[in-house]
């Protein structure tokens, strides 16, 4: 049987084209990943809140494949509404299937917190009125955002297009000695190889949406596997 060890249920935007395939290349044996989708093109407030509406429907159709757990997989999508918005869509979810859920906003506060990341600097592919919502979500929660920048793109599927380097590239360009550390925002954006290559050249932990969501995914289920994935796997 696939997930011998553990299977959870993963709902992405329609377009994403990059955390499953991260997710795959990097779970541990006996684990397995079921995907739902959710209607979205463009990365802008008024789709990502309307995408949100379909959460419920998708975690329906995961409770079939007996899954475990259920993630909310989209960090935009996550934040759009403000702080605790992430609380409301896990608590809607939880009540309609009755599986433990949580978002990727949620991992990667819970990823800030244990490294001890207060300050820090935020890397992302978004236009600008999507990283004014995430500085003040992460603000809200207790974060000095040192500086956040984006690549101004709208297009989820170009998002999607992306290499690594473009987010190493432009996290060493942002770079300041003040930081505490470095999150790299979007499922969409592939950064699986390049988050121990920035924590060796920095020497500050690095937390990536992808990274943050697998490594409470595991935990939740109860897989202690190390894997390549920088400080977050190694140390906790």
């Amino acid at each position: 049987m696939f997930g011998w060890r553990g299977r959870f249920g993963l709902i992405v935007p329609s377009s994403n084209t990059t955390m499953e395939m991260e997710f795959h290349r990097y779970i541990p044996e006996g684990i397995s990943l079921h995907t739902a989708r959710m209607p979205l093109r463009n990365v802008n407030e008024e789709e990502l809140t309307k995408m949100a509406t379909f959460a419920t429907d998708a975690a329906k159709l995961l409770a079939d494949a007996g899954v475990e757990l259920i993630v909310f997989g989209c960090t935009s999508g996550s934040f759009i509404g403000g702080k605790d918005f992430e609380k409301e869509i896990e608590m809607k979810i939880e009540e309609e299937v009755n599986i433990e859920t949580f978002t990727t906003s949620t991992a990667v506060i819970e990823a800030l917190n244990v490294l001890d990341i207060q300050s820090l600097l935020v890397i992302t592919p978004y236009i600008e009125e999507i990283n004014q919502k995430e500085k003040e979500f992460l603000e809200a929660n207790g974060f000095e955002v040192l500086d956040i920048r984006g690549l101004g793109i709208e297009d989820n599927l170009e998002i999607g297009k992306l290499e690594p380097y473009t987010a190493y590239r432009l996290a060493k360009a942002t770079f300041i000695d003040e930081a505490d550390g470095i999150f790299i925002s979007c499922t969409n954006w592939r950064t699986f190889e390049i988050i121990e290559k920035l924590e060796s050249d920095l020497r500050v932990p690095v937390v990536t949406s992808n990274q943050a969501t697998l490594w409470m995914a595991l935990r939740a289920l109860d897989v202690r596997d190390e894997l390549p994935l920088g400080r977050l796997f190694r140390e906790y």
